[in-house]
């Protein structure tokens, strides 16, 4: 098969031959590295495409492309509602081609048709959103003794290194892009090794724009090779990063050189607490959409699924009928309901986490195995699994294993549920299903959760914050506070008395 045969099967793209270069100063390039990087469809161990990918030479071209044009390009003196403007228009572009973002992300990630065009629906909605924030009031100025008046204003940080994770593709590139090209700064984009394809489809879209050159770059390669530069560069001003907790740690102390910005959106070991009290058809249903939905690929999954003792047994046994009924296939099948994982790798990790779990005498109550057959026998498909009756301090429920596996642990108090959901190195999200108000809104104090939802799950919104507590990361994106995580704040003192001190005089 062709190349462009292979394009043919996941969208109409505009020219196949951007795969093999980067988007550098707001232009098509030819690689320095001859590396090159082999895209896999998750979904039938099929090459989809060859991607050129960057070492250090590539990423310090972007990087100068990126500086020079903060230092001395318009983007930075350009009005909020011109770079507002432009947001806006590549909002437009990508609902004109979102059936196509859609199935190219389908193709690359392996997550179902319906999940990849919610999506692309939430990426334009993330552009729409910040090219509205970006011409609305801020700042402050506030009183002092006279003749002095003082006023603090928000500015740009600079460039911006953005490594993004394979999970949501498109949709973390929009939560980077978004809110640090409406405060004015100027972006170096390194999506996923694995899932590059619609970073290169909506770079197209970009280039139809007229975004001053060197303001927004892309680069594709291995952390190692694209994503270090970027980090340890002094002409960075500030690393976004989603992923990985261990990778997030070693940004963190290979950041330090210039005391670059940094902020960071981890892993996660989230609680679904589950009272006897609640609407129970509504909890079942969240329970199974909290850890099944992109395939338990999320890092707020509920995998740690809470369930009062007085429906214990209930609860799980209905669980795991319904889990049992989860159609799992090709995200390309409009009858599949959940995907593969995204890769061989990934595939086995998740594998050893079920060999721990039975090891450690927790109860398999369904799934476990990897799915071969009716066409899924080349791809990287997992049963839904569901562990019952899981101690707390087990391998399985305290480490993160990012794919569709949910640890079921009772208790019997609210006080119990408390102390086992905050047990727990990570603090992203939670879960509380209950119909007594007053109950919820306790728990929901005093977890240790960034966001929390009560009576649903999953239900995420570009204006309000995102971001975890503890070993979940640092800061926040989505909202207002994402938009000020791409800032810096500056008091500026005047005085309305031109006269000298007169503190040396005689």
């Amino acid at each position: 098969m062709s190349q462009a045969e292979k394009l043919s099967v996941i969208g109409e793209w505009t020219d196949a031959t951007n795969l093999q270069k980067f988007y550098i100063n707001g232009e098509w390039i030819e690689p320095i590295s001859k590396e090159i990087l082999s895209v896999i469809n998750p979904a039938t161990g099929e090459e989809l495409a060859k991607v050129a990918s960057a070492n250090a030479q590539d990423a310090e071209r972007a990087i100068h492309a990126a500086r020079s044009a903060f230092d001395k390009g318009q983007w930075r003196t350009m009005s909020a509602h011109e770079r507002a403007n432009m947001l806006m228009e590549l909002a437009a572009k990508i609902e004109e081609h979102q059936e196509e973002l859609a199935e190219i992300e389908t193709a690359n990630n392996g997550k179902t048709l319906r999940e990849a065009q919610a999506d692309v629906a939430e990426a334009a909605k993330t552009f729409r959103y910040y090219a509205g924030l970006a011409t609305k009031p801020s700042g402050e100025t506030f009183e002092t003794d006279e003749p002095l008046v003082s006023r603090v204003v928000r500015e740009p940080i600079g460039v911006c290194g953005q490594i993004i994770p394979w999970n949501y593709p498109l949709l973390m590139a929009a939560w980077k892009l978004a809110p640090a090209l409406a405060a004015g700064n100027t972006c170096i984009l390194k999506p996923s090794e694995l899932t590059p394809l619609t970073a290169i489809r909506l770079f197209e879209l970009i280039d139809e724009i007229d975004f001053p050159k060197g303001v927004v770059n892309l680069i594709n390669g291995t952390g190692p090779d694209a994503g270090q530069p970027l980090v340890t560069s002094s002409l960075v001003d500030k690393i976004a990063f989603t992923g990985g907790t261990v990778t997030g740690k070693r940004i963190m102390k290979e950041a330090v050189g210039n005391l670059k910005k940094v902020s960071l959106e981890l892993g996660g070991k989230s609680p679904n607490i589950i009272f006897a009290d609640a609407d129970y058809e509504n909890a079942l249903d969240y329970a199974a959409f909290a850890i099944f939905n992109n395939s338990g690929q999320v890092c707020s999954a509920g995998s740690r699924l809470l369930v009062e003792r007085k429906i214990y047994d209930r609860f799980t046994s209905d669980l795991a009928e319904a889990t049992k009924k989860i159609r799992v296939g090709n995200g390309a099948d409009p009858s599949s309901q959940m995907g593969p994982v995204i890769s061989k790798q990934h595939m086995e990790k998740i594998e050893r986490y079920i060999a721990v779990g039975k090891q450690e005498k927790a109860t398999l109550l369904c799934g476990g195995r990897r799915l071969l057959d009716q066409g899924r026998e080349y791809g990287y498909f997992i049963e839904p699994t569901i562990f019952i009756d899981v101690d707390p301090q087990a391998t399985i429920a305290r480490e993160e294993i990012f794919g569709p596996v949910l640890c079921v642990i009772p208790f019997d108090t609210e006080e119990e549920a408390l102390e086992i959901a905050n047990d727990s190195p990570y603090g992203l999200a939670a879960g509380i299903f209950t119909s007594n108000t007053a109950k919820a809104e306790r728990m929901a104090k005093y977890i240790r959760a960034g966001v929390t939802w009560i009576n649903t799950y999953e239900q995420n919104l570009v204006e309000g914050p995102w971001g975890g507590y503890k070993e979940s990361g640092i800061g926040r994106e989505l909202g207002t506070y994402g938009f000020d995580e791409y800032t810096e704040v500056k008091q500026i003192i005047n005085t309305l008395k031109v006269e000298p001190t007169g503190w040396f005089a005689d």
